[in-house]
Formats: structure tokens, C-alpha cells, sequence
């Protein structure tokens, strides 16, 4: 067992995105692990990488920045039709080489030259390109946090496609993500995973570095579920649909039951909120039926204000934080298997698993029918929350697993 550090670190956090406001997972993840990190004492610097569609963004002042050293390179990730076709053609995935940018390298490398820390950990695949200069300007130990794993996020993706062009296509992605992602792998210094699944993965490829599985940590005390303000009989969803496997999720929800809750049995409200969702969308909208409400001001005030989730996950991978937050908030939530993945639920008690259409029909009636069935898996899904995705608990076995690496 390793000695608990007992000096505060100077830790670097390399982010692909910039993580505020922190409205979606990627960002919660980044900011609630740097929250974690600051209260046990430890210094930390986060550099990320702003891509051409957030720059014009403005964002609202975050507390979180007073309390760090912080740094973001705008980069335009966009590609043009001649290089998406010249990259088919060459060694690594575009998707990922889009993100490489000799800027925002030099920049890393002088902060790495300014700076003597102790860890740098990179928040998934998108800033791996910059590894290599990491190395070689710095004898820190180098940390990767695996979101998901990449490839089988593009070979599921691939699964789901009937058109045989976009099924070749999407192999063709998820093999050429997996060679660089397993090639990457290796070089680090240790792997920090969300989920079992995801460890066993790595390991399955015969990669032998040290891994150590870490759920979501969340701030506790930001979560008060108000049950006076919850709608009931109503249904959401809160999601970012720029990521792919959201919108195939909401895309098939929508497929399945748009008829039977406008006209239908289903005797419930819908409402869909988060960012990035495509302006065809609107043509679901139903008054009084469905709503389509785009980005919420107070993602939590959202959440707090309707009975259901739903998270009609049929690709990805890694733990959705979206559960975490909607567990938290003692919502009773629906969700497939694999979009509960990680998460130490108990179908029934503090979560309804639904694998198909007919049993996310089922779980819907179910809830609409017995409210105080709901209100249960709710309560028992806040206590699991409590118990194991507490950030404080989870930052103590990041910084334990840092000891066995530095």
C-alpha cells in the first residue's frame, strides 16, 4: 500500500476543451477534479485547448479560476473537404488529429520549462498528439484519464448504422482510433479509468501499466433535490448532442415514442435540454406534448424541476455523468445497461434499466403509475451516490494513486 502524500503537489491538467461552464461531463469531470485536488492543499494548473467553436463564447467568470494558474489556446479544429479526404490516407484518425496544433505546443512545452511539476494528467485521447513534447520537456510523471476507450465508442457507432457506407466508414474510424489509442497507451505512466469495463478493456489489449479505477466524484452539497418543484408525470432528457452517441440515444427516443406521447397512451410531458442541439429538432416539438428547450441557464434547477430521466444510451462507453448528477438530485431514471455502465446500480431499487422499446415502455408506465415507486428509486439512488461518488473520497484515491506512481 503506498504512503498517503503528504506535501502538496503541482499538478498540470491538459484539457482538449475548455471546461467552463462546467454544463456537461467532460467539464464537471475536469472542474470537480480540480475542486478535489484544491481542497486537499495541492497547486494545480489547467491548460486547455479552446477550439473555434467555443471561442466565440462568452463565458461567465468561474469561481474555480481564482483559485488556479489557467491557460487556453484557441485552435481551429475544422476541416476542410480536401484534408477530411487526404486524411483517410494517413497514419492517425483525423478526429484526433484536428487537435493538434504547433501553437499550443510551444506554448506547453515553455510552461513545462516554467514550471517544475509533479504530475501532468492528460483528460483523454484528444490531447494525447502532445505527449511526446510532454516527454521530452519534462520529467514529471504523466498521467492519462480515460474518459471512455475511444475505438469502441466508433465501433459501436458502427454497430448501429444500417447504411452500409457510414458502417464501412465508422469501422474504418474505430480501427484507425484503436491503433493510435493503444499505441498512446502505453507510454504513459499510469491509466485512471472510470468503470471496471473499461479497465478490463485496457487490459485486454495486454497494456501492464498500473490502472486504477476512480467513479465520478461530484460535490455533494450542490445537489438539493426541492421535490415541491417537481412536474409530475414528466420526462427529460439533458444531454449534449454534439457528442455522437447522444444524439443516436434521443434520436432513437424520439423514433419510438414521439407518436404514442403526443397521441398515444403515454400520458406524460417531454422535454429535451442541452447544448448543440441541430436546429431540425424543433420539428419535434409538440405544445403541451414535447418540448424542445436547448441550453437551461441552471442545468440542476432543470433537473430538479421534472420526475424522469431518461438516457436511451445505445453506444459509448465510460460513466455518464448525467446519471451521477440525476442520482444526486433524487430523480428516478431509466436507462439502458450500457449507459449505466460503471455505476454500481441495483435494477429495481435505485435504478430502472431498460434494454429495448418495449421495456422502456413498460418502465415509463410504471413510473407515471406509481409515483411513490419513483420517488424510492430516487431516494435509494441518492444514498449510492453518497456512498461511493463523494469528490472528497474520490480525490483521496487519485492522490493514492499518484503516491504508487511518482
Amino acid at each position: 500500500m503506498s504512503e498517503p502524500i503528504t506535501v502538496a503537489l503541482r499538478i498540470l491538467i491538459l484539457t482538449h476543451r475548455v471546461p467552463f461552464p462546467q454544463n456537461g461531463g467532460y467539464p464537471i469531470v475536469v472542474g470537480n477534479t480540480i475542486k478535489g485536488l484544491i481542497a486537499q492543499g495541492h497547486q494545480v494548473s489547467l491548460i486547455s485547448i479552446n477550439v473555434k467553436n467555443q471561442s466565440d463564447k462568452v463565458h461567465e467568470p468561474d469561481a474555480l479560476l481564482s483559485k488556479i494558474s489557467y491557460t487556453e489556446y484557441a485552435i481551429d479544429t475544422r476541416l476542410t473537404a480536401v484534408e477530411f479526404v487526404s486524411n483517410l490516407f494517413t497514419k492517425n484518425p483525423y478526429n484526433i488529429d484536428k487537435y493538434y496544433n504547433a501553437g499550443f505546443e510551444k506554448l506547453l512545452v515553455q510552461n513545462l520549462k516554467d514550471n517544475a511539476y509533479d504530475i501532468i494528467q492528460l483528460e483523454g485521447l484528444f490531447v494525447a498528439p502532445y505527449l511526446d513534447a510532454i516527454r521530452k520537456s519534462t520529467r514529471a510523471k504523466v498521467i492519462y484519464r480515460a474518459h471512455n476507450i475511444e475505438h469502441l465508442v466508433w465501433k459501436r457507432l458502427a454497430r448501429q448504422k444500417g447504411d452500409p457506407v457510414k458502417k464501412w466508414y465508422l469501422n474504418q474510424l474505430a480501427r484507425r482510433v484503436k491503433r493510435y489509442e493503444l499505441e498512446m497507451l502505453a507510454q504513459f505512466d499510469g491509466i485512471v479509468a472510470f468503470t471496471p469495463q473499461d479497465e478490463d478493456a485496457i487490459r485486454s489489449y495486454g497494456i501492464s501499466l498500473p490502472v486504477q479505477v476512480l467513479p465520478i466524484g461530484i460535490d455533494l452539497a450542490m445537489y438539493r433535490p426541492v421535490t415541491e418543484k417537481t412536474e409530475p408525470t414528466s420526462l427529460f432528457f439533458l444531454g449534449s448532442l454534439d457528442w455522437l452517441p447522444n444524439r443516436e440515444g434521443i434520436e432513437w427516443f424520439l423514433d419510438n415514442f414521439h407518436k404514442e406521447i403526443v397521441d398515444g397512451e403515454l400520458k406524460v410531458k417531454f422535454y429535451l435540454a442541452g447544448n448543440a442541439i441541430p436546429e431540425d429538432f424543433d420539428e419535434y416539438e409538440v405544445p403541451g406534448k414535447v418540448f424542445i428547450q436547448g441550453e437551461v441557464d441552471d442545468a440542476l434547477e432543470f433537473v430538479n424541476s421534472k420526475s424522469v430521466m431518461i438516457v436511451p444510451m445505445l453506444t459509448g462507453g465510460g460513466m455518464r455523468v448525467k446519471i451521477v448528477e440525476g442520482m444526486a438530485m433524487q430523480k428516478c431514471i431509466i436507462s439502458t445497461a450500457l449507459g449505466a455502465e460503471g455505476i454500481n446500480f441495483a435494477d429495481g431499487k435505485n435504478i430502472m434499466i431498460a434494454n429495448d422499446a418495449d421495456e422502456f415502455y413498460h418502465a415509463i408506465t410504471r413510473c407515471m403509475a406509481d409515483e411513490e415507486h419513483c420517488r424510492t428509486i430516487g431516494r435509494n439512488a441518492r444514498l449510492l451516490v453518497e456512498q461511493q461518488h463523494d469528490v472528497q473520497a474520490v480525490t483521496q484515491g487519485l492522490l493514492s494513486f499518484y503516491a504508487t506512481i511518482i
